[in-house]
C-alpha cells in the first residue's frame, strides 16, 4: 500500500531515524549502547515482585515516587517530572519550547537524539563541532548564543567522547544564555560524580536531564526524570500524557534510590575497568579519549570497522561511530565489569598485529 497522497509530515519524510539497537542481543557481550552488564540491583527484582495484580490493571499514581525520588535526589517534589525514559524527557523540552523554524543549538558529535527531535519539530540547527582533541566548543557556543537560540543541549558528561564540561564553562553559557533554555542532559552522573541539578535555583533557564537507564540499570522499564525550577515543571506536566510512566517503573524507581550502595559498588567497578582498559588499548596501539562516563571512545584507525564486526562474530558488540567524525575509526566501547572489559581485551589482542619491538 503506498502512502501516495496521505498528509505524512514533511519533516518525518525528511529526518533520518536513529540507530536503535540490533535485535537477537541476548546473551551477547553488549558494549555498545551503555547498558548496566551487571543487570539491576536485586532491590529492584523484589520490588517488581512485590506488585500486586490489582495494581498492575489500574492506572499508575505518581505522587509517592515523586516526592519518594525527590527526596533522595536531593529536590522538592516541585522541582522533579518524571518521564518515560531519557528520550521521553527530551521530548518533553522540545514540546515545551521549540516550533518549527526556531534554533537549537548542540556541540557534535554528540547524543544523536538531539538532531532526531530537532528534524522531527522542523527545527533549525547550529552545532559547532569538538576539535581533534575532543575539546569542547566554548566560545563557538558562546557565540552562538548570542542569536538566541530556543534550546541549547548538551550532554555532560558528553557521548561519545566522555568529556566534563567544566562548571566555569557550564557557569560562563548559563549567564549567556538568557533568552535559551539549557538543558544539561546528565545521563552518565552517577560515573561523572560532578552535577548541575542544584543550579536550577539559581537559573531560571536551567534544566537538567536524567535516566534510570545506565547506572541504576532499568533501562528495559523506561524511567527518567527532568529537574528544573517549579514553573518549568508545571509546563513539562502540561504537555505530559496522562500515564506515560508505567507502574513498574515507579516502583523500580523507588527501589534503585533506596539502594544507592549497589550503584556506588557498580560505579566502582567501571571506574576501574574503564582505566584497566585504556591501558589494555594503548598497548596494542590504539588511541582512546578519556572519559568520566561509562564508555571510552577509541580510535582504531582504518581496521575499526573490520574489528567491530569481527568482535560481532565472537559475540562481543561494539559501537562504529566513524560516520559522526567523518572518517572510519572511531569507536564508542561501553565499560562493564573488569571481567566483560578482559574478555574484550583477550579478543582485541588476538586481532591485533604484533608491534615491532
Amino acid at each position: 500500500m503506498s502512502l501516495r497522497g496521505l498528509p505524512v509530515r514533511p519533516s518525518v519524510l525528511r529526518m533520518q531515524p536513529y540507530a536503535a539497537p540490533q535485535e537477537g542481543r541476548f546473551g551477547k557481550l553488549r558494549l555498545d549502547f551503555n547498558e548496566n552488564t551487571l543487570g539491576c540491583s536485586p532491590a529492584v527484582l523484589r520490588a517488581l515482585r512485590g506488585l500486586s495484580a490489582r495494581q498492575i490493571s489500574m492506572y499508575p499514581e505518581y505522587q509517592r515516587a515523586t516526592a519518594r525520588i525527590a527526596r533522595a535526589l536531593g529536590l522538592r517534589p516541585g522541582e522533579l517530572h518524571l518521564a518515560n525514559g531519557g528520550d521521553d524527557t527530551l521530548r518533553l523540552v522540545f514540546d515545551v519550547f521549540v516550533e518549527p523554524g526556531s534554533t537549537v543549538l548542540f556541540p557534535e558529535p554528540t547524543f544523536p537524539m538531539y538532531r532526531v527531535f530537532a528534524q522531527l519539530f522542523g527545527a533549525r540547527t547550529v552545532s559547532p563541532r569538538f576539535d581533534a582533541e575532543m575539546n569542547f566548543p566554548v566560545k563557538q557556543i558562546l557565540a552562538a548564543l548570542r542569536r538566541r537560540p530556543s534550546v541549547l543541549f548538551l550532554a555532560n558528561p558528553n557521548n561519545p567522547t566522555g568529556n566534563l564540561l567544566a562548571p566555569a564553562d557550564l557557569r560562563r553559557i548559563l549567564r549567556a544564555a538568557r533568552h535559551t533554555v539549557v538543558v544539561v542532559d546528565e545521563a552518565y552522573v552517577e560515573f561523572s560524580g560532578w552535577s548541575a541539578a542544584s543550579w536550577i535555583r539559581r537559573h531560571a533557564n536551567l534544566v537538567v536531564a536524567r535516566t534510570f537507564s545506565k547506572a541504576s540499570g532499568i533501562a528495559g522499564l523506561r524511567l527518567g526524570a527532568l529537574i528544573a525550577r517549579p514553573e518549568s515543571i508545571e509546563l513539562f506536566r502540561r504537555v505530559a500524557p496522562p500515564f506515560n510512566v508505567n507502574a513498574a517503573a515507579l516502583a523500580a524507581g523507588e527501589a534503585v534510590v533506596r539502594d544507592k550502595a549497589a550503584i556506588r559498588r557498580y560505579v566502582a567497578e567501571v571506574r576501574r575497568a574503564r582505566e584497566e582498559f585504556a591501558q589494555c588499548v594503548a598497548q596494542l596501539g590504539y588511541r582512546s579519549y578519556p572519559s568520566v562516563g561509562n564508555f571510552l571512545l577509541v580510535d582504531f584507525g582504518k581496521r575499526g570497522p573490520e574489528i567491530v564486526k569481527k568482535l560481532e562474530r565472537k559475540g562481543i558488540l561494539l559501537r562504529d561511530r566513524g560516520n559522526e567524525f567523518g572518517r572510519r575509526g572511531f569507536v564508542r566501547v561501553s565499560i562493564g565489569t573488569r571481567g566483560d572489559m578482559r574478555r574484550l581485551a583477550a579478543a582485541l589482542t588476538k586481532l591485533t598485529p604484533a608491534r615491532p619491538l
